[in-house]
């Protein structure tokens, strides 16, 4: 009798242990690599993006594998993070001596961290692998990326681009590599516990699980941005820059706006400056068709985030009504788990808010923020910056944009000060370990050579005397 065909199981572990030890490898052939050497690396993994058709064509494969997004927004996100992010990366040291401070007899020299597991988003398969990709080379690491299930396909052929650049440039192909299908939880958990760095980006599930799989960590939160449009805003202006930014790529980003609170006394004008701009102004009837389409028990409906405006229109039943506008809004006065429009929406849908004083506008924001999105960032428009700085004064939030659309700055922007990325960390707040946006610094290990200095040491007199002035010793 014949015997039945042996069965090989597939074992995520030994894939997983595999890929690591090629990315070792992969350093080990490049740890000689001066720093031009290394920036002719993340060069090159921009290229591999960044070049038209590599970009269009992802962008196009990234709708057509998710459903997420539209593919001319993609394009544009494709290229102008990874544009900005090589502008940041090439402005910086990271291999041999990076800082010296010979007042203080300190010189700090960059090494690497070693292999990254890098979990990436079905909302960017192809734009946040070669940003984390660009970080990671830049400090003379490995990195392999556990794609989305759903960006599984785009991602892989994102991540054989960025190896046949490297290998144009004769640098190891393996310094980038990808999860093989199918990927499942089985196989990034894997991952996670293998490599040297886990860097999540994505479901919260995900952050939770890199911060239980014993290696360090590095994982960032969930966005549900507010935004206060003040009674000095410029509204034409503002509302302009609201919807340029919760219209792009069908608000994937965690950056888009999802709530505006605006003050009384210009409530009408900036609803109707809003409306200009592409807004559709939902009656009540159409908000609670809108509410059922988009949440089913509780839950977004996939089939219906992150769709265009005609489909999603439809979807909801509005029909001709809202034609030719580019979003919806929908007025709301609840915040909390009972008023789902108070969470992010991941849709082309903004919660419109009345506050009577500025006061309220903060009390509403740090309520909408309590929802989800602790940590991730608020913005606000206005010509009084005393409120601004208020924002940060007071609000557990990582970031307080001003008079921007907030899509284009918070994750960088060239008129921002704050790091191209695609991952921004939300602090403690939101269980992450970094409250700032996700850059090269955190691939890098930091060896500090100290030498004697002058002694520097202070009388008691100097460090207690008002202590002892005030309350004896």
């Amino acid at each position: 009798m014949s015997q039945p065909a042996k069965v090989f199981e597939r074992d995520p572990v030994s894939i997983v242990e595999a890929l690591i030890r090629r990315g070792h490898a992969a350093m080990d052939a490049f740890a000689a690599a001066d720093q031009a050497r290394v920036d002719e690396a993340v060069t090159a993994l921009a290229w591999s993006l960044y070049k038209p058709e590599n970009a269009e064509a992802l962008a196009r494969m990234a709708v057509d594998d998710t459903g997420l997004g539209n593919a001319a927004d993609k394009v544009v996100k494709n290229q102008r993070k990874t544009f900005g992010t090589l502008r940041d990366l090439m402005r910086v040291k990271s291999v041999g001596i990076i800082e010296e401070q010979p007042e203080r007899g300190l010189v700090k020299y960059a090494k690497p961290v070693g292999v990254v597991g890098a979990v990436t988003p079905s909302t960017n398969p192809a734009a946040t692998p070669v940003n984390k990709a660009m970080m990671a080379i830049k400090g003379r690491n490995a990195i392999v990326i556990a794609p989305s299930p759903a960006g599984l396909a785009t991602t892989t052929r994102t991540v054989e681009l960025m190896r046949a650049e490297l290998e144009r440039i004769g640098a190891p192909a393996d310094l980038v590599q990808v999860l093989p299908a199918p990927v499942d939880k089985e196989s990034t958990h894997a991952l996670m516990a293998a490599c040297d760095l886990v860097v999540v980006t994505g479901s919260q599930s995900n952050v939770r699980a890199a911060y239980r799989s014993g290696t360090p960590a590095i994982g960032v939160g969930a966005g549900n941005v507010p935004v206060i449009v003040d009674s000095s805003a410029h509204l034409d202006e503002a509302a302009a820059k609201i919807a340029a930014s919760k219209c792009f790529d069908n608000a994937t980003s965690c950056s888009s706006e999802n709530a505006v609170i605006i003050r009384d006394d210009v409530y009408d004008d900036a609803v109707a400056a809003l409306q200009a701009a592409g807004g559709y102004l939902a009656s009540a009837a159409e908000k609670e068709a809108i509410q059922s389409t988009l949440w089913v028990d509780g839950t977004l409906n996939r089939k219906v985030i992150a769709t265009d405006f005609g489909v999603f229109a439809a979807a909801c039943g509005l029909g001709d009504r809202a034609h030719g506008a580019r979003f919806f809004m929908v007025e709301e006065t609840g915040i909390g788990p009972a008023h789902p429009f108070s969470d992010e929406k991941l849709a082309l849908v903004l919660t419109v808010y009345r506050a009577t004083t500025f006061d309220d506008a903060v009390d509403k924001v740090r309520a909408i923020m309590a929802v989800k999105g602790l940590g991730h960032s608020v913005g606000i428009h206005t010509q009084e910056m005393a409120h601004a700085r208020r924002l940060a004064e007071e609000l557990d939030t990582a970031r307080v944009l001003v008079n921007m659309a907030h899509t284009f700055g918070n994750g960088g922007g060239f008129d921002s000060g704050l790091n191209f990325t695609l991952s921004m960390g939300c602090g403690t707040w939101q269980g992450n370990s970094i409250s700032e946006n996700l850059n090269y610094r955190h691939f890098l290990n930091i060896t500090h050579l100290a030498v004697p200095i002058p002694e520097d040491r202070p009388s008691e007199e100097a460090l207690f005397g008002a202590y002892w002035a005030k309350h004896g010793k």
